[in-house]
């Protein structure tokens, strides 16, 4: 299927998805703040800033949180594994470069010795079961 926007309404419309303060991790964080725990935004620890500059960062519990849309990071779910047909070489490397990008920044957490954790846009579908997988992480030693 052709695109039907211009190359100049697509580049506008592609510029205007956020980093931070998506809708999803609004969510987890509105959650989490209302079971009372409490955490710093987007990666800073002790006024130096993580690899990968997590969503949420529990830092008297060196944990933390990624909340990732599943297309963006390549999530093995049906979102995630839709490729766009226009520009495809371009979307595979941007998408492959992302996925090794995120692997090597959790390497990077976990050899500094914190926890981490991937919350999917996916998931965020099942709120009972998501309350219950944050709660798990946040409450193992």
């Amino acid at each position: 299927m052709a695109d039907r926007l211009t190359p100049e309404h697509r580049s506008w419309n592609m510029s205007r998805i956020r980093g931070k303060n998506t809708k999803p991790e609004l969510l987890v964080r509105s959650l989490l703040h209302a079971k009372g725990y409490r955490y710093r935004l987007h990666g800073v620890s002790g006024g130096t800033k993580l690899p990968g500059n997590p969503d949420l960062v529990f830092a008297g519990r060196r944990k933390v949180i990624f909340i990732n849309g599943c297309f963006w990071h390549f999530h093995d779910c049906r979102v995630g594994q839709h490729a766009p047909k226009a520009n495809a070489e371009f979307w595979e490397t941007k998408r492959t470069r992302t996925r090794n990008r995120d692997a090597d920044q959790r390497r990077q957490l976990e050899s500094a010795g914190w926890e981490v954790l991937t919350v999917w846009e996916c998931e965020l579908r099942d709120r009972p079961a998501l309350e219950e997988h944050l709660e798990q992480f946040l409450a193992a030693d």
